[in-house]
């Protein structure tokens, strides 16, 4: 008799384990088999990205239009300052890790944990990237195992420097602005290539809430971000981030057209974050 109930368990617990393992498994299926083509993104350009669409829906359904301003530059063309400054603010084991910084998804799901909701990503500049190109703005596990999927395929079918590249030509900074060379003229007037460390530093600094910070109009929590990345790509630091080499020159992609119409928590600002961080996009280790 009690063989008999071993076995009965036995097949019950077998049959519960198929039952989860075959739709985890038909979805992980789908995942792959609809995961974007990165690899392509070694030569070709992205036209359009899923935040500029998501920007414009949102716009649609209040009713309103809003412009798109995207000129897209090779990294060569763009400031060393900027670069040095991006990566100091967003991501400063960039050109150490794997797609993945374990101790700031460790630290952000401890406070995730204790607020009781998604409120800090604890992204690295390729996370950022796989959500700017391909992700919706939901936060949820199932996006973020998606967005896993994705940061390690770029990871794996492209350079560092094509990462950065790619990041900072989509990245948005400001509204209908995106990529370092609009947001260089919509701010400063001038080329991304020509942007002094100064200037770096305040659009590196607007990055976690590009919508709502205008390097023009300096806030105290603003002013605070800016001086610590101009001092960490200026004079360096104990937390100085791995910087990248000088890219060497080359070709521009195509399509190379324009459309027209830090390291750690800021402890010491008490301002309330912006509408696109609450919307999932903004995810740099300094969002709370």
């Amino acid at each position: 008799m009690r063989k008999s109930t071993k076995q009965s368990r036995s097949r019950v617990k077998a049959f519960l384990i198929i039952g989860l393992c075959l739709p985890v498994g038909a979805v992980l299926f789908f995942w792959l088999f609809a995961m974007p083509d990165v690899s392509s993104l070694r030569t070709t350009n992205p036209t359009v990205t899923a935040l500029i669409e998501a920007r414009q829906a949102q716009a649609a359904e209040q009713g309103r239009t809003i412009g798109r301003h995207w000129t897209w530059v090779p990294l060569s063309r763009i400031s060393p300052s900027l670069r040095q400054a991006v990566v100091a603010a967003e991501d400063a084991l960039f050109f150490t890790h794997e797609g993945f910084d374990w101790e700031g998804i460790k630290v952000a799901a401890k406070y995730n944990l204790e607020a009781g909701e998604f409120k800090r990503g604890g992204s690295t500049i390729t996370q950022q990237l796989a959500k700017n190109l391909y992700l919706s703005a939901e936060r949820s596990l199932i996006r973020k195992a998606r967005e896993a999927l994705i940061t390690r395929s770029l990871e794996h079918h492209l350079t560092k420097e094509r990462i950065l590249e790619l990041y900072l030509n989509v990245a948005e900074w400001g509204q209908g602005v995106y990529g370092a060379e609009a947001a260089a003229r919509h701010h400063f007037k001038k080329s991304a290539r020509d942007l002094t460390a100064n200037e770096a530093a305040w659009l590196a600094a607007i990055l976690p809430s590009p919508r709502r910070y205008d390097p023009l109009q300096k806030t105290t929590f603003l002013t605070r971000r800016h001086n610590r990345i101009l001092k960490w790509i200026t004079r360096g630091s104990p937390q100085s981030p791995k910087l990248e080499p000088a890219p060497k020159p080359e070709p521009e992609l195509e399509p190379d057209s324009e459309i027209e119409p830090e390291p750690e928590p800021d402890e010491l600002s008490t301002e309330p974050q912006a509408q696109e961080q609450a919307e999932g996009y903004n995810e740099s280790p300094t969002s709370e």
